[in-house]
């Protein structure tokens, strides 16, 4: 079968694409909402508002992208239209998000199951090896997977909602008595509620298409924009909701709230449950939020390991990363990505002090990816944007863009982070170019558009059969034979045409016959008798065509667009200067008012 056919089954619904969007999206909650109490206190409502707004912005954003990208919308493919250094670039920043992601989903994910703060590390470790061990065989069905863990998550969420409802007050919420730079730079620490996004981008080449899509051009605008909004919806609704939950708590326990603002989610099903079901109704809460919360997280440390290994796989495809990433194990999975999938994570974690580090590192990674998308989109003008659909994708790129500087300047360990993971990247990517004989050269922006495979225009080709081609021959040519041998590639009709140019007007009327014959022209004969005999071994059919004219070019044009043809060939003439200004050419004067859709060949 011809690999061109081949094509990834598309067969992902938006239900499914929600669910695994909301294993890495919906999870930010678990640690957003304390963080934020972390930095801003019981000011940090107006914080929490602002990161679902940007969430929100962002979400929209990608809606868009997955319209423009239906075979994947990743960092790594939106920025591959403008350079493939700014692909990798971005693609490397993925790499740190993924990485702190499996790191910070694996401490979460251990301390909600309530494991002590001694162990916390070592058990962060033995959940990125298990599932890494696991990902060796190559985990199936993670989409229905996912769906089954975040069906739970849903309603556990809803329940401490519907719980903490006749607690929620506004009585202890302050106004945020810090300047500007102050506020803004809490703001950036707490943006982890972005997560996940990238995700749903990389996964449109495998969506279901829209109804009315076809396979050749397929859209999944529906299905992505379903996803999308579900999960936003209540992302952002909860992360308020449960944010708000946490506030219209009395300030002295603003000590616990700190104490225990990595599983806060957890912390507020024990307190609200115990006051409608007592001391053991709240540990029981707590006992099943941990529980649901935790497989969550650990769905988003195996998704993580999972992009972590395509992403990788995709560049060594792409020439970008060794070769060797490319090799499978016996199970179909690349060997080496896995490797560096589950080593990143783990040395990641091993280095860690808390939680709160590894949101500082996080942050640098998927906000860099994010803004690296945008912009590469915002800026190429060959995507089909509507003005205010790009407008909003620049000011999200200025946002994240802004934030980005924000955390490199304020956040050193995770731009040492981001350093050695580029670096890494990098060098992996420099070393793969050498053994494959690449070498890096400057040339041209002109010689760069001509050689580039991304700035080659697609092309529709015009090959189907029956076609009509019409040559205007003055005698047996070359021009001849080529209308002949065109004819014959292509399975078109040939309409051979001689005109019979009357250049002298005497007085009086001109007295043309009815209907000329070309059997009746010695040089029309000859030509229409070539053409006949050659075309019929050729399998070509020939229609002869004969007119007698004073003006040989309108006697042209008008045959041309009368029969419709495809495509008209003419014959260079080889004439002298004076004769041209005297005269004029039949070749210019033809293609100067052919129709646009009628293709014009000058053979010489």
């Amino acid at each position: 079968m011809d690999p061109g056919l081949l094509h990834r089954p598309r067969n992902l619904d938006w239900r499914r694409a929600a669910a695994l969007l909301y294993g890495d999206w919906g999870t930010s909650k678990a640690y957003v909402i304390g963080l934020a109490f972390v930095a801003a206190g019981y000011a940090a409502l107006p914080l929490i508002v602002a990161v679902c707004g940007l969430a929100v912005l962002v979400g929209y954003c990608y809606t868009v992208i997955c319209r423009e990208f239906p075979d994947g919308g990743g960092v790594y493919s939106a920025a591959r239209l403008q350079s493939r250094f700014l692909a990798v670039m971005g693609a490397l920043l993925l790499v740190a998000n993924m990485t702190v992601t499996a790191a910070l989903s694996g401490w979460a994910a251990v301390t909600y199951f309530g494991l002590g703060n001694d162990w916390v590390r070592y058990g962060t470790l033995g959940v990125i090896l298990l599932i890494g061990a696991i990902n060796y065989f190559g985990p199936k069905h993670t989409g229905s997977l996912a769906t089954v863990l975040a069906v739970p998550m849903v309603l556990v969420v809803g329940a401490i909602v519907v719980m903490s409802v006749p607690y929620l007050t506004t009585k202890y919420l302050e106004p945020s008595h810090d300047t500007f730079l102050h506020n803004w730079v809490a703001f950036v620490s707490i943006i982890l509620a972005l997560s996940g996004v990238e995700a749903i981008a990389n996964l449109t080449g495998v969506m279901r298409p829209d109804p009315d899509s076809s396979p050749d051009q397929p859209r999944v605008t529906t299905t992505a924009r379903r996803a999308i909004w579900v999960v936003a919806v209540e992302v952002v609704s909860a992360t308020i909701l449960l944010g708000w939950a946490m506030l219209s708590l009395p300030p002295e326990m603003a000590p616990i709230i700190r104490e225990r603002w990595e599983d806060m989610i957890r912390f507020l099903g024990e307190y609200y449950a115990t006051q409608w079901l007592g001391p053991w109704g709240g540990r029981i809460t707590g006992v099943v939020v941990g529980s649901v919360v935790g497989l969550l997280l650990l769905s988003a440390v195996n998704t993580a390991i999972g992009a972590l290994i395509g992403l990788f796989y995709m560049m060594a495809r792409d020439g970008e990363m060794p070769r060797g990433f490319t090799r499978l194990n016996r199970h179909g999975v690349p060997g080496w990505p896995l490797v560096l999938a589950v080593a990143l994570p783990l040395a990641t974690a091993a280095a860690a002090t808390d939680l709160q580090m590894l949101a500082g590192l996080y942050a640098i990674g998927v906000v860099g990816a994010i803004a690296v998308n945008l912009g590469s989109c915002t800026f190429h003008r060959r995507l089909s944007l509507r003005w205010h659909e790009r407008v909003m994708m620049a000011g999200a790129f200025l946002v994240l863009l802004a934030a980005e500087v924000t955390i490199a300047k304020t956040k050193p360990d995770a731009l040492f982070f981001a350093c050695c993971v580029v670096g890494l990247g990098l060098s992996l990517r420099f070393y793969a170019q050498r053994r494959a004989g690449l070498r890096t050269v400057v040339v041209s922006e002109p010689v760069a558009a001509a050689v580039a495979p991304e700035e080659v225009p697609g092309f529709q080709f015009r090959l189907n059969p029956g076609q009509n081609l019409m040559v205007a021959a003055r005698g047996v040519t070359p021009v001849l034979r080529f209308a002949l041998e065109e004819a014959r590639l292509r399975q078109a009709n040939l309409y051979v045409l001689y005109v019979k140019e009357i250049a002298v007007a005497p007085p009086g009327r001109v007295v043309l016959p009815e209907k000329p014959r070309w059997q009746e022209d010695p040089v029309a004969a000859r030509i229409m008798t070539t053409a006949l005999t050659q075309a019929q071994p050729l399998g070509v059919h020939v229609v002869p065509l004969y007119a007698v004219s004073d003006n040989p070019a309108a006697t042209i044009l008008d045959l041309a667009a009368t029969i419709g043809v495809d495509m008209l060939i003419l014959g260079a003439r080889h004439r002298r200067t004076l004769v041209q200004l005297f005269k004029g050419d039949v070749v210019n004067e033809v293609a100067r008012h052919l129709p646009e859709n009628i293709e014009l060949i000058i053979h010489g």
